[in-house]
């Protein structure tokens, strides 16, 4: 099987079982937003959290195991990477999307509006 398909099938799979927060993003922001999200999404060679193609935009919902230094260190190749594609990336903690949910959608939304207008 092609690293491609691999991808995809693995995506799907991340689809169908979306940590709590990415549930609570998702469910309660943006699948109802006005400018398209897809959840799960495969860019080059990696699966990112969320995607907005009109934005050009990636929000990834880091877990604790993101704030050790090898994970840390993989997380930023990462971000650089899909940067170079033009993309930006917003990077938000689980305790974020508990703690101030309303100002994660509001950094969502402020980002959103802003790259459109660029």
């Amino acid at each position: 099987m092609s690293q491609e398909k691999k991808l995809l099938r693995y995506s799907q799979d991340l689809r169908k079982n979306m940590t709590k927060e990415e549930r609570h993003l998702w469910y309660d922001f943006l699948k109802s937003y006005p400018i398209p999200f897809h959840r799960q999404y495969v860019i080059d060679n990696y699966i990112v959290d969320f995607y907005c193609h009109q934005a050009k935009l990636v929000i990834e919902l880091d877990g604790g195991q993101h704030y050790y230094d090898k994970a840390a260190a993989y997380d930023s190749k990462r971000s650089a990477h899909i940067e170079k594609q033009g993309l930006s990336v917003l990077r938000f903690s689980n305790a974020d999307i508990y703690q101030n949910f309303r100002g994660v959608c509001e950094m969502i939304d402020w980002t959103v509006q802003s790259r459109l207008h660029e």
